[in-house]
């Protein structure tokens, strides 16, 4: 039976990128990605936080706004090299990294569009000309904000899996759950052994995604109303400052979001914990599908890498 490398059992993470997997421990990085032709490229990467050369990015709070942002610089060099070695089989040449950028930027853009600006606007809308009278010192704002949100987020997820390169993504963030499942469990790495596992897993950045959107509706129901002009009136322009101080206080919910997810994650035989983590796991039910065996083997061939690189590296 195929055994992972011999070292203490590690956090590890990953994310689904273009006909591959990412898997990230402590101290390494690596990507695995089938090639058009059906060879398998990888590229290993020593890796350390930031945090573990300013230990006070470690304290809690903290730790998720780094977590967050790191996740986000490696899942980008992460998809530039899966987009690569795509167009290294059909164009013969390489995306250049400003073309990248451009991409990422442009992303970002839409996502403030679509997951802060329009459920802002439209909860604005209903309270002004709906049958409810609300404003944004009012409870009601937040909770309608957020579950637009949550509308928008899932509706936004459904539209793309139907695209067929995104639904490749989809059955290879499946088959990343199941190794890292795999691993966690001790059991060899191999494709029979995760094949067995569920493809939904608590520590899943949907499952993030939708903790900062509750979390959310609590701490704006807070912050907000303490820039609201006296009076209680807000138009068109102040709202635009709310939204800018949203997309300002997703940092602090970020970290917010992480230690729940954290802690969460450790204890889910406590049922509340459990109830609470619930929602994430239905919704990965459209972020995740089912992979085949070949996937399996790319997300097991990323995580093995990964481990071997972090065990060459010696125990801290």
């Amino acid at each position: 039976m195929d055994k992972e490398p011999a070292v203490k059992r590690l956090n590890v993470g990953g994310q689904a990128v273009l006909e591959g997997v990412m898997m990230r421990s402590p101290r390494a990085l690596a990507v695995a990605v089938r090639k058009a032709n059906g060879q398998v490229a990888v590229k290993e990467t020593p890796w350390r936080s930031i945090s573990a050369r300013r230990k006070w990015l470690e304290r809690p709070f903290l730790r998720g706004v780094v977590v967050l942002i790191e996740s986000l610089i490696n899942g980008i060099q992460a998809l530039t090299f899966s987009a690569n070695q795509a167009l290294d089989e059909e164009q013969g040449q390489d995306m250049g990294s400003w073309a990248l950028a451009g991409t990422i930027i442009a992303s970002f853009g839409v996502g403030i569009l679509l997951f802060v600006l329009l459920p802002h606007y439209l909860t604005m809308f209903l309270g002004k000309f709906g049958p409810l009278d609300y404003g944004v010192q009012s409870i009601t704002f937040h909770a309608i904000d957020g579950l637009l949100k949550l509308a928008v987020f899932i509706a936004y997820i459904w539209l793309i899996s139907l695209v067929k390169d995104i639904a490749r993504v989809f059955e290879y963030h499946g088959a990343e759950h199941k190794s890292i499942y795999a691993y966690e469990s001790g059991r060899g790495l191999t494709v029979e052994n995760a094949r067995e596992f569920s493809r939904l897993h608590p520590r899943c950045g949907t499952a993030f995604i939708l903790v900062v959107l509750m979390t959310s509706i609590l701490l704006f129901a807070i912050v907000l109303p303490l820039f609201v002009p006296k009076g209680g009136q807000t138009g068109w322009v102040d709202h635009l400052f709310l939204v800018g101080l949203k997309i300002l206080l997703l940092f602090p919910l970020a970290g917010l979001a992480y230690e729940f997810n954290r802690y969460a994650s450790r204890h889910m035989d406590r049922p509340f914990l459990k109830a609470a983590m619930l929602p994430g796991l239905w919704v990965q039910h459209l972020t995740t599908r089912e992979p085949s065996d070949d996937q399996i083997e790319i997300a097991l061939i990323a995580l093995k890498k990964t481990l071997a690189l972090e065990a060459a590296q010696g125990t801290s």
